[in-house]
């Protein structure tokens, strides 16, 4: 949601009080600057640590494969899940690649999955949503006005990985999730993926379909799992090496004929739409800032570079012309329906169902555990 602050943007970095929660300190550094300054430091390595890293997780991995594959890998199409897939292959893992469809899926991204499985060897098992239902639910969201309608992708494709992951007894998951050019997303522009009883929530308002074949896990089973691992165990094998958004794309390239989509996440059709079209439009959030800002502070980027990139339209015209007709024929949306979801005010997902009170005592209770 658009902020009322009056405007500014930190020294560093591009972030900028678009994120209504922002806060500077004297020398106008935000938040996320001063919070990554702290951090970034623990995923810097010496050629010789990441040496040590890798071959610790190697290890790890072979020690308790049980059957054919020894970890699981999520597999997009994108930079990060497609130099993991890159990093097992060097390893000399043999991992299950698993793509989630949801009925998104770029050419491109489809290309590249098919590079990367082919000239590494690996299998690929491929989820298909049930697109009636995921429609459904897709439509929901959009009428219920809130903020992270990709949360339903990211809750099935967490169910997914951990159905899968049991269903062929392997206890490693490769993530392709790192601080270095993820961390500083603010909070009040996405929702808490695990929150089953939103989603349910809101369906059951605006949804025309009960929730029968969307793969789902709660918060409750989700904080239990991860725990106890139970859910096996997750490894973000980004995070043990010194990596970079631009390095990797020059390995992929070189590597497999990777090809680069424009954007983060873009491989998704429907991503690229709801980062570069529904999210600046109707909540004024423009999630490119928090990515560039994060290169700027992994000193892939200057400052310079990113303020002009952002200068770039996030469609031109047609291409948005191409997209808005594309995305409300597959979701059954007329024009009249969806100029008035993105007219309306936007919503907060606690106008809906939550169980967001489980998760705040569950940190609660983490937190006296420490203490």
């Amino acid at each position: 949601m658009k902020s009322n602050k009056e405007y500014k943007q930190c020294v560093k970095c591009v972030m900028d009080t678009t994120d209504p929660d922002i806060t500077f300190n004297n020398f106008n550094v935000c938040n996320y600057c001063i919070e990554a300054e702290a951090n970034i430091v623990h995923f810097k390595f010496t050629k010789e640590e990441e040496k040590q890293n890798i071959e610790k997780l190697k290890i790890d991995i072979l020690r308790d494969q049980k059957g054919k594959y020894d970890c699981v890998v999520g597999l997009s199409g994108g930079v990060d899940s497609s130099y993991v897939a890159y990093l097992a292959k060097e390893m000399g893992l043999n991992p299950l690649c698993v793509h989630f469809d949801n009925g998104w899926n770029s050419e491109l991204a489809v290309s590249n999955i098919k590079k990367i499985v082919d000239k590494c060897g690996f299998d690929l098992e491929t989820y298909v949503i049930d697109w009636p239902e995921f429609k459904d639910l897709q439509r929901s969201f959009f009428k219920a006005g809130v903020v992270d309608i990709e949360m339903l992708s990211d809750h099935a494709i967490m169910a997914t990985m951990f159905s899968l992951r049991k269903k062929h007894n392997i206890k490693y998951i490769l993530s392709g999730s790192n601080y270095v050019t993820e961390h500083g997303m603010p909070l009040s522009w996405l929702w808490r993926k695990q929150d089953l009883t939103n989603i349910k929530g809101i369906q059951k308002k605006f949804g025309t379909k009960k929730i029968k074949n969307f793969p789902t896990m709660n918060s409750v089973q989700y904080q239990i799992s991860r725990l106890f691992g139970l859910g096996g165990v997750y490894i973000e094998l980004l995070n043990n090496i010194n990596y970079s958004k631009e390095g990797a794309m020059k390995v992929l390239e070189k590597e497999f004929g990777w090809q680069y989509y424009g954007g983060k996440h873009y491989e998704s059709v429907f991503t690229k739409f709801y980062q570069a079209y529904y999210l600046p439009e109707k909540f004024g959030f423009d999630k490119r800032k928090v990515h560039l800002s994060a290169q700027i502070r992994n000193e892939e980027i200057s400052k310079e570079d990113a303020l002009i990139e952002l200068e770039k339209p996030f469609y031109s015209g047609i291409e948005l012309k191409n997209d808005l007709e594309y995305v409300l024929k597959k979701l059954s949306f007329t024009n009249e329906e969806f100029e008035k979801i993105m007219k309306d005010e936007p919503k907060s997902h606690l106008d809906y169902p939550s169980d967001e009170w489980i998760f705040k005592l569950w940190r609660k209770g983490r937190a006296i555990l420490k203490k």
